[in-house]
């Protein structure tokens, strides 16, 4: 059964599955889903267009699915899909997105963006992230998997995070962050690979040695980057963690942080 507090308002067309939680206070539109087991605090706002998945956990003072701050936004229908499993703590902010970008923004699954964070309008964020006290997404934001931010780090937007990315605290990131590296400072500068959150998540000696390789070729070397991604193509083994930073640095649009100057290898710790 649901649990609703006397003092919630939960309107009547809104759907919560079994197992729902709502606290005092909280406020709930119609055009709202909820999925199984999700547990809303108190003084929660949930607006209209917003979907959420099983087994999350809405702390105090979220507001989830409000329009966007976009001056284009135009008052047309768009939606906050947020998946299962994902903790989102004190006065986060996620907004809804605009006709710009799709009309979507997007939360994966198990993620934790932890108080005021903020995700922008158009925002895609994937699995497994981790949003640090204050981290600000502006819009149409891809974030890949197990990308972390730091706290009150800051991406501009149509910027992309890429998978397993480490973003320190107070950064200001302008452009794109490829898979696998740091990126610490303002502006943003890579300073090597994220060697810590590589090894907890498993991966080998043969991959990390691939990308240690690719990332002095790509960002140390000096050479053009197009000459730089068919030369770690051609001599690097075709694994699938390289692959994917290949194709990342190839399909950049905003173009990408460059190396500190005071880096001049990754770190081999």
């Amino acid at each position: 059964m649901t649990s609703i507090h006397p003092t919630a308002l939960v309107h009547a067309g809104a759907r919560l599955a079994p197992g729902v939680s709502v606290g005092p206070y909280s406020i709930i539109e119609e055009q709202v889903r909820i999925g199984p087991d999700t547990v809303i605090g108190p003084h929660v706002v949930i607006r209209n267009h917003t979907t959420i998945g099983a087994r999350c956990r809405i702390f105090q003072f979220a507001s989830l699915g409000e329009v966007p701050q976009d001056l284009k936004f135009a008052g047309e229908v768009s939606q906050l899909i947020i998946g299962d499993d994902n903790t989102i703590r004190e006065f986060a902010t996620l907004h809804r997105g605009t006709a710009g970008g799709g009309g979507v923004t997007r939360l994966g699954r198990g993620n934790l963006l932890m108080a005021y964070t903020h995700v922008a309008h158009d925002c895609r964020v994937g699995d497994g992230v981790i949003m640090s006290n204050a981290a600000t997404l502006g819009g149409h934001i891809i974030v890949e998997d197990r990308a972390i931010l730091g706290g009150l780090a800051a991406v501009h937007q149509f910027s992309r995070i890429g998978r397993h990315a480490f973003i320190g605290g107070c950064s200001a990131v302008p452009r794109d962050v490829p898979p696998y590296t740091m990126a610490v400072g303002n502006r943003a500068k890579l300073v090597g690979l994220n060697l810590v959150g590589l090894k907890r998540a498993g991966l080998g000696d043969a991959a990390i040695q691939a990308l240690r390789q690719a990332f002095d070729l790509l960002f140390v070397s000096g050479l053009n980057l197009k000459d730089a991604v068919a030369r770690a193509r051609r001599d690097l083994p075709p694994l699938p963690e390289l692959q994917h930073l290949l194709n990342f640095v190839e399909t950049s649009e905003r173009g990408l942080l460059p190396a500190d100057g005071r880096e001049n290898r990754t770190p081999r710790g």
